[in-house]
């Protein structure tokens, strides 16, 4: 009986141990980042439909990402970005029209990523909203325009750079495609598509 009782307590041990060195490797690995980016407004489409023309001038903006990944390859992700630029529609009745507002996107994501050494490429899709929030000031020439909130789809594709084991320098093409915003006025719908090309660089933290 002693003999059985000693066993178990040395299994009981190496159990714990083993647990303990499990623990420890899962707790090193990092599963989580979080990153900032600067991207540009630097291919802003000309919009055309229902007699209207829409199309936005070029800006600078800021994109703040956490990724968590479920898998050496497999990712999730969620995005925020913001940035202002002006909207500008021409029509019969309302030439030279300007809206400036306020960008900002809110979006998930799936990430899929691959490892070669210290090179790390990527790809993703997901879903988001694009909110634009007109600014009465004196860039805009229409008043009581209202808030858009436009529903889309984000796709994208970059390259990451491993500095270190917690830093690397992230580069990538994102996508968002929606519907054209008209800001509330009926006569400033094009009834079109359009593609927000957003490039982006910045630097992502590993914990």
């Amino acid at each position: 009986m002693k003999g059985f009782i000693k066993g178990m307590k040395k299994t009981i041990v190496l159990g714990a141990l083993l647990l303990f060195a499990a623990a420890s490797g899962y707790a090193q690995e990092s599963r989580q980042d979080v990153s900032l980016s600067a991207y540009g407004l630097v291919f802003e489409p000309t919009i055309n439909g229902n007699a209207v023309q829409l199309n936005g001038t070029g800006s600078l903006g800021a994109l703040a990402s956490y990724r968590y990944m479920l898998t050496p390859r497999s990712g999730l992700e969620l995005n925020y970005s913001f940035t202002q630029n002006v909207q500008k529609y021409n029509t019969s009745f309302a030439p030279n029209v300007r809206i400036h507002s306020r960008q900002q996107e809110l979006s998930g994501a799936y990430v899929y990523t691959l490892n070669f050494k210290n090179f790390n490429p990527f790809a993703e899709l997901g879903i988001g909203g694009m909110i634009f929030s007109p600014l009465q000031d004196y860039r805009t020439n229409y008043l009581d325009s209202v808030q858009n909130t436009n529903v889309g789809g984000l796709f994208g594709a970059g390259m990451a750079y491993e500095l270190s084991p917690s830093f690397d320098i992230r580069a990538e093409y994102r996508g968002f495609v929606m519907r054209a915003p008209n800001f509330g006025f009926d006569n400033f719908k094009t009834g079109r598509y359009e593609v927000i090309t957003m490039p982006s660089i910045g630097l992502a933290y590993h914990f």
